[in-house]
Order: structure tokens, then C-alpha cells, then sequence
């Protein structure tokens, strides 16, 4: 029986460029949240990041898959 596959998710943030695209001002200066073990525990997360930013359209938060 083979071993199953760890799915871990990251989620970051930052300020954006121009709010109707993806690219971060400053990419050295991300919000890292944190890499989770679940996509539940990641939009979790996700979430409470991007509500706290609610106001300001220049902040964007992300969940990426890792491997």
C-alpha cells in the first residue's frame, strides 16, 4: 500500500500594485499567516486576514497550494 500525499497550504498578503491585478509592492515585505495542513484551516486563515483588511483595496491575500 503506498503512503498518501501531504497537501499543506500557504497563506499571504500584501499590498498590490494595482488593485485589479496580482502584483504584490513589495514581495520581501509579504504577510506570511502561515503554511497549514488543510484547505479548511488555510481559508480559516485566509479569512481572518483578509477581513481585517476589508477597507483597503490595495491589500490582497492568497492560499496557495505547496507540492
Amino acid at each position: 500500500m503506498g503512503a498518501s500525499q501531504q497537501h499543506l497550504f500557504l497563506v499571504f498578503g500584501g499590498e498590490v500594485v494595482d488593485p485589479t491585478r496580482e502584483d504584490f509592492k513589495n514581495p520581501r515585505n509579504l504577510d506570511i499567516r502561515g503554511i497549514f495542513d488543510s484547505y479548511e484551516e488555510a481559508l480559516k486563515a485566509w479569512r481572518a486576514a483578509s477581513f481585517q483588511n476589508v477597507d483597503d483595496a490595495y491589500m490582497r491575500y492568497r492560499i496557495v497550494p505547496l507540492g
